[in-house]
């Protein structure tokens, strides 16, 4: 299946659909220590104070790490969780003239050209490690946004469902319209959720003017939506923690680690014809009150120590290159050759469009 880059023109009807969240905000651990701490951040000996990191809900690494960065950069570092990524870039873009903090984290390729055409970032003037500048956002000329992880959001199969039964699994978009597999899928909705909105945008690339047909063919076949990806891995998924009935869902291509059986194989499986390439980025907010502590904090982000932690933490690849991965990664999970991809500058001229018809067609 040939991988394409979409051309869609804009209408002048688009809707304007921001997302507004309330941002709560609390400290992670301790304190810092002046006068034993080296300065990442290129503060000196002005390094100290709170710097605020502003993430999405899914933001989690170990507290000893987070420890650690205190210690040796002087700085206290406090948390404010403000939605998915979509939420979390309205919020953004929303208080552009009044940064909600110093730094932010988790706006992705998706949603990365709202925040630069908003001037959300300021430049980084980060020394990228490898890997880093190769996942840049196209139209990032100033270096604003500093990639941190990639993943690719992929259509997975409970394997072992289907052996049990004796049905081959789909394999491909159009399979997911089958009759065989008529009420087997779940996904989360594209706008209440960042993976279901990259699953939207598979579909967009991969049938052009056509995607909407293509959605009417997997909601004629009893696909269901759902709120977010916990609700559709964790509650409908067979494989997930609610033991639900659906063996088909939307989640990511690292997905199959986390699905280990007794013998140490796995029981799903990515279909990689199906994956959108997701990067995520971290960068300082232009006005921050403490900018060489955001800069600390992204440097750290970047760090051999975060980027090792990435993977079990939040379930996504690393962007520096040659960062070990866990073992069962390599032995369990496989990445897309050829991932799915939409140009951001189409995405933000058209994403309020392609929300408002997606929406009117999973509402009939």
């Amino acid at each position: 299946m040939r991988r394409m880059r979409m051309h869609i023109h804009p209408t002048r009807t688009a809707v304007a659909a921001v997302l507004a969240l309330a941002v709560s905000g609390c400290s992670l651990v301790g304190t810092g220590d002046d006068e034993s701490a080296s300065d990442p951040g290129g503060g000196g000996d002005e390094a100290g104070g709170t710097v605020v990191l502003v993430t999405h809900d899914s933001f989690y690494l170990p507290e000893e790490l987070v420890a650690d960065f205190e210690r040796e950069s002087g700085y206290d570092l406090e948390q404010r969780a403000g939605g998915d990524a979509g939420a979390l870039t309205s919020q953004l873009v929303l208080n552009t003239d009044s940064p909600i903090g110093d730094v932010a984290f988790g706006v992705d390729n998706t949603f990365g050209s709202r925040a630069l055409e908003a001037d959300v970032f300021e430049p980084t003037d980060l020394e990228a490690p490898a890997g880093v500048e190769q996942n840049a956002l196209p139209g990032d000329d100033e270096g604003a946004l500093v990639a941190v992880d990639t993943g690719n959001v992929c259509v997975n199969v409970d394997t072992t469902w289907f052996a049990e039964r004796d049905l081959d699994a789909p394999e491909t978009l159009d399979d997911l319209t089958d009759p065989a597999y008529e009420g087997l899928f779940v996904t989360p909705g594209a706008t209440t959720s960042s993976p279901g909105f990259a699953f939207l945008l598979t579909t967009i690339a991969a049938y052009g003017d056509d995607w909407q047909d293509y959605w009417e063919d997997l909601l004629d076949n009893d696909a269901k939506v759902v709120k977010g990806w916990e609700d559709a891995y964790q509650v409908d998924f067979t494989q997930g923690g609610g033991k639900g009935d659906r063996p088909v869902v939307t989640s990511y291509d690292s997905s199959p680690a986390f699905t280990v059986d007794g013998g140490g194989g796995t029981t799903t499986r990515a279909l990689l014809d199906t994956c959108y390439e997701q990067v995520e980025y971290a960068g300082v907010l232009r006005g921050a009150d403490n900018p060489e502590g955001a800069r600390a904090v992204v440097e750290w982000l970047v760090s051999p120590a975060v980027q090792e932690a990435l993977p079990s933490s939040m379930y996504v690849y690393p962007a520096v290159e040659g960062t070990e991965l866990p073992a069962e990664w390599a032995d369990l999970t496989e990445r897309p050759s050829d991932p799915w991809s939409v140009d951001p500058d189409e995405i933000d001229a058209n994403r309020d469009e392609w929300l408002q018809e997606w929406n009117e067609l999973v509402s009939r």
